[in-house]
């Protein structure tokens, strides 16, 4: 793409659309940006893209006079600028396909509703420990327009979601890893085979010399085999395959064993699943097993994923702020060893929450209190399956607080909210961390109250 002849509409200034924009004006582009919203933050960034060079069309709304639109993953495929560009036959594309096309060293994509967080640093961890050069991008860390000046000659571990893969063309990593399949952000892609043909696209384009690193047990990951022109290499809890796969209590890849499946202390949620799938990515590079060991038996996990915070008292507090859905919530808790309360609730995304209540019934879980936007759908829901101890509450502080009162001396308080972020805080990073501050709110109450 000859992008000095070209004017692009960058439409959204999030992380990967200010990204998006200052790597094309840094090559010599006309760009003009476009926002919707407003903030202090979002007028920021504005005003210093204008000094780099760009227009800001936000005010004046002049956003069809350009040649190629670049939506940041916050923007549907379907807003009405969007469609009014497709309609006039210009090119609609996003922050992740313009990257990739400027990236000549192999990119690693993973995808999938759960892990991605966790498999993305697991591989670049052991491609680090084996000497090869990485470096991660994507929803993880810097936006992939942002790393492809730094690669060198370093392989690019990017982290994909759904969103972005609404607007990719021509984007073809050499290794696709696909973890699995739940609903999620049903209130954006509506329904689950369009959200499960979203993800397959990241496949789209793929071919021989490329390879799909897929989860044979996940049936609608597995069925992404059919049409798959590229290699294919399974990883399994469950089967024999010929990636990497567990057996009697040790992890093989291709009959060759790995370790035990006890040296995978990644601390988390999906644990072997993850190391299953970074194995497969890790051979490829012909990382070695002393290397790929080492990673796994060192590997704490990844912030705000099923993270231990602090005992206050007998009590343990968990933020699992990342577990954005019902299957990532209801693995969390399944993963809890004691009687634990959990707190649940956010920006509802579209999911039917009785299968998430249902399954809360089979774990150590002994009662929800309930927050945020979505708590009287979540309330609902667990009143139709007969669910009980729950506790509502429109303020997040006080959720956390009763959440402690009502745990169990010796039990955990876990945050898995199994919604999104967007009605009380700008992402599920900044909720992880007011959780953690009021953790240690009442730990510093408590040992006050000790020495009292």
């Amino acid at each position: 793409m000859d992008i000095k002849r070209q004017k692009f509409l960058v439409f959204g200034l999030s992380k990967s659309g200010i990204s998006a924009a200052k790597f094309l004006l840094a090559h010599g582009a006309e760009v003009h940006i476009y926002e919707e919203l407003d903030s202090e933050k979002i007028r920021e960034s504005a005003k210093m893209l204008t000094q780099l060079g760009a227009v800001d069309c936000s005010a004046n709304g002049r956003t069809g006079d350009c040649d190629i639109l670049v939506l940041s993953p916050g923007v549907p495929l379907n807003h009405p600028l969007a469609v009014e560009y497709k309609k006039n036959g210009k090119r609609v594309t996003g922050e992740l396909e313009l990257g990739a096309l400027f990236v000549k060293q192999p990119i690693v994509a993973v995808t999938g509703t759960n892990g991605k967080t966790t498999v993305c640093n697991l591989i670049s961890s052991m491609l680090t420990a084996g000497k090869v050069k990485n470096r991660l991008a994507g929803n993880i860390g810097m936006p992939l327009t942002g790393e492809a000046e730094a690669l060198d000659d370093g392989i690019a571990v990017v982290e994909v979601s759904s969103f972005q893969l609404e607007t990719v063309h021509l984007f073809t990593p050499h290794i696709a890893c696909v973890l699995n399949i739940a609903p999620d952000h049903l209130d954006r892609h509506y329904s689950m085979e369009n959200y499960t043909f979203l993800k397959k696209r990241i496949l789209k384009n793929m071919r021989e010399s490329e390879t799909a690193v897929l989860n044979y047990d996940d049936a609608a990951v597995r069925a992404f085999a059919e049409d798959a022109k590229c290699e294919v290499v399974w990883f399994s809890e469950k089967e024999k395959t010929n990636g990497a796969y567990c057996s009697e209590g040790k992890i093989y890849y291709a009959d060759e064993y790995i370790c035990d499946e006890e040296a995978v202390g990644l601390g988390s949620v999906h644990r072997l699943e993850n190391a299953l799938a970074a194995i497969c990515v890790a051979k490829k590079f012909n990382v070695g097993n002393e290397e790929i060991v080492a990673t796994l038996r060192g590997f704490k996990g990844v912030r705000h994923r099923n993270e231990f915070v602090r005992k206050v008292g007998d009590v343990s507090f968990y933020n699992d702020s990342k577990g954005t859905n019902t299957a990532a919530a209801l693995a969390a808790a399944e993963s809890m060893r004691v009687p634990t309360v959990i707190i649940l609730g956010g920006k509802d995304k579209g999911e039917d929450y009785i299968p998430l209540f249902e399954g809360l019934k089979k774990t150590k879980v002994t009662g929800a209190v309930l927050v945020g936007e979505s708590r009287y759908k979540m309330l609902e829901a667990a009143v139709k399956c007969g669910y009980k101890n729950i506790t509502v509450t429109s303020d997040f502080t006080v959720a956390v607080k009763i959440a402690a009162m009502l745990a169990e001396k010796g039990g955990n308080v876990l945050l898995s909210p199994a919604a999104a972020s967007f009605d009380l805080f700008s992402g599920y990073e900044e909720r992880g961390e007011r959780f953690c501050r009021i953790v240690e709110g009442l730990y510093a109450d408590t040992e006050k109250q000790s020495e009292e």
